[in-house]
């Protein structure tokens, strides 16, 4: 303080009556505080985080409470959209304004921040973090993540810290801290921002899958995916299994109404077991072609631990799906010494966590429906139908050869001696069958694939060289050539 500033403030005062005990308190925190923080020539009074905050709110910021919000790392553009969509009300307004200062302030709250920016300079005025986070397959939305919202609202003067995830420094989480005149505005505004998070959530009707944190810990953002558009004429299953898929999920969902006024729940587990390569997640992807509205979780390897959450989200944001790929996988990670699935009981106590009345279905696949039947036994009523999805028969192979061989142009001889030569074989085997020709045609710079060049790539699939192939597509024992005609015995 100079000395002309100390006149005008004490002067008069001093000249009537000694400074009391208060002022003399306050002449000595300034004088420790320009000793602790001298004012270089750098010193810019503009970025004075405190000051600047004092002026917008009319009273020292440490003076009024602050409420605080939390929510999960991958909400952080459902909350800023929701603080401009509860900004835009009327008679409401906001200014947003950055702030500088030491790496760590995600470790501290908005306390510490005010403390810290006005005795030690630590904090300052500066330009807002964003973050680009995806919001759709298409698109992307520059968050903040950490900025303070200086808002009115009406007469009322507050300020709302908006901090997102930052997870090298361990704090992962999105936080809202509100300075307001009273708690019941900042509980308030919380509780209308919440609303607001839920009813206009980005994540609502998109397919969704979890990421790992790239630090070893938490859950990443969101990978969004673009909703599959296959048709019947895409999925070759054996007759009338289809269908009875269809009707436990696609079914329920369409006569959600009835059901429910006939006091039956909504919620329901389909279990898809069998071969590798098969068309399990083929089938699913049918599935969820045919529920646009409905939210879509997966979770497959590291990520299925992220079932809660999922479950949260689905329960949420529903009509949801939450699907499960390779649970077999989770099936033998067992507690050490506990003879028990832990993750698994997990996965089956979330799903029986909901309500009758969620719309949510359960979508599980597997590859040894042996490794989760013990569970499922243990727990019954959590899926309600598991069908196996087999190897594809003489018919189904000949629609395979026709689903991904179109253009091939081939006879009904070639198709006969192909389906007889890959009994045994996957959907998956088909698939890559019909690739490699290609490719062969390609290498000889042919526009056209012949029969010849059909018969060649299943030659090089079946061969002895090709035998850990055949496994990866799905093939558990090699597909044999068929018999020899029977020598007729001579009589």
């Amino acid at each position: 303080m100079s000395e002309a500033e100390y006149e005008r403030r004490y002067g008069a005062e001093r000249e009537a009556s000694p400074l009391s005990l208060q002022q003399i308190s306050e002449l000595f925190y300034e004088f420790l505080a320009a000793v602790a923080r001298p004012k270089t020539k750098d010193y810019d009074p503009a970025r004075n985080l405190t000051e600047r905050l004092r002026a917008h709110l009319g009273t020292a910021p440490g003076d009024r409470p602050v409420v605080k919000a939390a929510y999960p790392p991958y909400d952080l553009p459902n909350v800023q959209l929701a603080l401009e969509k509860w900004f835009a009300g009327d008679g409401r307004s906001y200014e947003l304004v950055g702030m500088r200062g030491a790496q760590n302030r995600t470790d501290l709250t908005l306390g510490d921040i005010l403390e810290a920016a006005d005795r030690h300079d630590r904090f300052t005025i500066g330009a807002v973090d964003y973050a680009h986070l995806p919001i759709s397959p298409d698109a992307e939305l520059a968050c903040v993540s950490c900025g303070f919202y200086l808002g009115a609202d009406g007469e009322d003067r507050f300020a709302v810290l908006l901090r997102g995830p930052a997870d090298e420094y361990g704090h992962n989480k999105v936080e809202i801290e509100v300075l307001a005149q009273d708690k019941e505005f900042a509980d308030r505004l919380l509780a209308e921002i919440d609303v607001l998070v839920r009813e206009h959530n980005i994540f609502r009707g998109q397919v969704l899958s979890f990421e790992g944190s790239e630090f070893g810990h938490g859950l990443g953002p969101f990978r969004f995916h673009r909703r599959p558009t296959l048709t019947r004429d895409d999925i070759v299953l054996p007759e009338g299994l289809l269908e009875r898929v269809e009707r436990q999920v696609v079914g329920v969902a369409r006569r959600r109404e009835q059901l429910r006024a006939a006091g039956q729940h909504l919620r329901r587990g389909l279990l898809l077991y069998g071969p590798p390569g098969t068309g399990k997640t083929h089938t699913i992807r049918y599935l969820l072609s045919h529920l646009p509205q409905f939210t879509v979780v997966i979770l497959s390897g590291t990520t299925i631990e992220a079932i809660g959450p999922a479950c949260a989200l689905a329960r949420m944001l529903q009509p949801a799906l939450v699907v499960l790929e390779d649970c077999d996988l989770i099936a033998e990670a067992r507690d050490h010494g506990s003879g028990e699935q832990p993750l698994l009981f997990q996965i089956l106590n979330e799903m029986d966590g909901l309500g009758d009345d969620a719309d949510v279905a359960f979508l599980l696949t597997t590859n040894r429906a042996d490794l989760l039947e013990p569970a499922l036994v243990q727990r019954p009523g959590r899926v309600d139908l598991a069908v196996e999805i087999p190897l594809p028969d003489a018919p189904g192979r000949a629609r395979l050869l026709g689903l991904y061989g179109t253009g091939l142009d081939l006879d009904e001889e070639t198709t006969a001696e192909v389906v007889t030569r890959t009994e045994g074989t996957t959907a998956s085997f088909t698939k890559e069958l019909v690739r490699r020709s290609v490719l062969i045609a390609a290498e000889r710079e042919s526009a056209r694939t012949e029969p010849a060049d059909l018969r060649e790539a299943l030659d090089e699939l079946l061969s002895d060289h090709d035998q850990l192939t055949r496994r990866l597509l799905g093939v558990s024992s090699p597909a044999t050539e068929p018999p020899p005609a029977a020598t007729p015995e001579p009589e």
